[in-house]
């Protein structure tokens, strides 16, 4: 994410991509919204992460869905989005729903469990590049 500068979660999911047998190309922090979209649109991936640590996630994930999805080369490329989504801690369902709404496949608001994103991985019936 644009305002996300934390690194650790990154190569935390990275990690856990490629345990599950996926190439993974890691753009690191502080990734502009267009360097996203071009690199998806380079790249094809079969799925996106984005994760976001500095309570941000929601506003920055809300403006680069609807970026990836203004894209017709994109708009069915999975896109999962989790971490801290709000500063003010987790909001149930709301943001999580409006997220969905938004274009996202998934969505793991903070305290969800890897478990559930390993899940949600291994069920792509698709080669990932995240």
């Amino acid at each position: 994410m644009s305002s996300d500068s934390h690194t650790w979660n990154l190569v935390y999911l990275q990690l856990a991509i490629e345990e599950l047998g996926h190439r993974v190309i890691n753009l690191g922090a502080c990734v502009p919204d267009e360097l996203l979209v071009d690199e998806c649109l380079r790249v094809r991936p079969g799925l996106v992460v984005v994760s976001s640590v500095n309570g941000h996630g929601f506003i920055d994930g809300m403006r680069l869905i609807a970026q990836l999805r203004a894209r017709p080369e994109l708009a069915e490329t999975p896109v999962a989005i989790g971490g801290m989504l709000g500063i003010a801690g987790p909001d149930g369902q709301r943001s999580q729903n409006l997220l969905r709404a938004a274009g996202y496949t998934a969505v793991f608001d903070d305290g969800a469990r890897m478990p559930a994103f390993r899940s949600f991985v291994e069920q792509l019936d698709v080669s990932v590049n995240a």
